[in-house]
């Protein structure tokens, strides 16, 4: 009920070598200049409590970021208004491409993932996140995802 993606779109492995860039599994920096973080698109399964989830990654301005990071360890960080970000995973089971899809980052309770929220528009990804999916669709994903 969960896939993820491991980095950013934009990530290139030999940006590990350089001192200005970071990968960790809930942040991501590149070259200084450019800053990420890892949530969950949540979308609800119909006919159960069930929830299916993509772990994405949404980039952030600097100081969002930075607000991000200061508050990382801070119980009550979820009272956060939330942030703006780009969506910068591509998530291949969707006819349309998903990067660069507006974004709300809502900070949840210490040891959660952000929750990311799609912009309200006809793109398949947000259609489903608004609507919820059915088992049969979550299925298809998981048989997309392993080819």
């Amino acid at each position: 009920m969960h896939y993820t993606a491991d980095a950013p779109a934009v990530w290139d492995p030999a940006f590990a070598a350089t001192d200005d860039s970071l990968l960790s599994s809930d942040q991501c920096v590149i070259r200084g200049e450019h800053f990420f973080v890892r949530g969950l698109i949540e979308i609800p399964v119909l006919g159960s409590d069930e929830v299916f989830s993509w772990g994405v990654w949404v980039s952030l301005s600097r100081a969002n970021f930075s607000r991000a990071a200061d508050l990382w360890d801070t119980p009550g960080r979820e009272a956060e208004e939330p942030y703006f970000g780009w969506l910068t995973t591509e998530l291949l089971v969707y006819p349309a491409t998903t990067l660069n899809l507006k974004t709300h980052v809502h900070t949840r309770p210490v040891g959660q993932r952000p929750l990311i929220e799609l912009e309200p528009t006809d793109h398949p990804l947000a259609v489903e996140q608004r609507n919820g999916i059915t088992l049969d669709r979550v299925r298809e994903i998981a048989e997309a995802s392993r080819a």
